[in-house]
């Protein structure tokens, strides 16, 4: 994906949520399958936040897994890689968060 253009779309959110208020935090969860470079989105956050007012924001993001549910036994645990297996031996398990990029909280002065 084109970080640079997510990282101006994160921010014209924020800074339109925002409105007159100055952004001191923005926090973004990012999954390990959302084709998205947190490095990277680091790296554009401070130019493209330039002149708004999430300028001289901190950006802190979480980097998440995702979570798997178990269809067979209904287990719910961590993706800890793409070879997905139930410990109770099922390989048909549905997993949710790894490709998500979310906004999960912004905090304002």
């Amino acid at each position: 994906m084109d970080e640079l253009a997510i990282t101006q779309a994160v921010v014209a959110a924020v800074s339109d949520k925002a409105g007159n208020s100055r952004v001191r935090t923005v926090r973004l969860r990012i999954g390990r399958d959302a084709n998205v470079v947190p490095d990277a989105v680091r790296f554009c956050f401070d130019t493209v936040a330039e002149g708004t007012p999430v300028a001289g924001a901190r950006l802190v993001i979480d980097e998440s897994r995702g979570v798997a549910e178990c269809q067979a036994c209904g287990a719910d645990f961590d993706v800890d890689d793409l070879l997905l297996g139930c410990d109770c031996g099922s390989l048909d398990v549905q997993v949710a968060g790894a490709d998500e990029l979310v906004v999960t909280g912004v905090e304002v002065a």
